[in-house]
This record gives C-alpha cells, structure tokens and sequence, in this order.
C-alpha cells in the first residue's frame, strides 16, 4: 500500500474507528517505549570491558579461531609519501 492509499483509507474511517485505531497505536508505542527504557536501564552501566567480554563470548560460541596469518600483511609496509621540507 502506498502513502496515499494509507491516507485515503484513513479518510473513510468513522469518527469511532479514527479513535479506535488512534488509541491501539497509542498503546502500542507506549508498550515499545517501556521496553526501551528497560533494555536501556539494563545496559546502563555497560562499559567497554563488559564490551570485550561480550564479543569473547560470541567469538567462542561460534568457534571462531584467529591465528598469526589472518593477522600476516595486515599492516602497510610502504615508507609513505614523500615530503619535502
């Protein structure tokens, strides 16, 4: 459905269903912005070592393993640009 077709329908709605649907999303965002400020009072606290441990977590989950060649080249070696003083 497009914009407009949203619109239209909304137009033709009863002056009860306008209220009706008002109050439904109106409940439904109230219910969104509490779950929001509960995911962001357990966070609170959170600082970047919890971060690591996090991401060591999901690193042993999966069975990722790093070695020493996906770190090999990793760096550029080239002296850089020239500059002249």
């Amino acid at each position: 459905m497009t914009l407009q077709e949203i619109i239209k329908s909304l137009d033709d709605l009863s002056v009860e269903d306008k209220t009706s649907l008002f109050n439904v999303l109106e409940s439904q965002l109230s219910q969104i912005k509490e779950q929001l400020q509960e995911e962001l009072l357990q966070n609170k606290g959170d600082n970047f070592w919890q971060g690591v441990l996090r991401f060591r977590e999901t690193i042993e989950r999966e069975g990722i393993e790093f070695t020493d060649e996906d770190f090999a080249n990793l760096r550029d070696r080239s002296p850089g640009r020239e500059v002249e003083l």
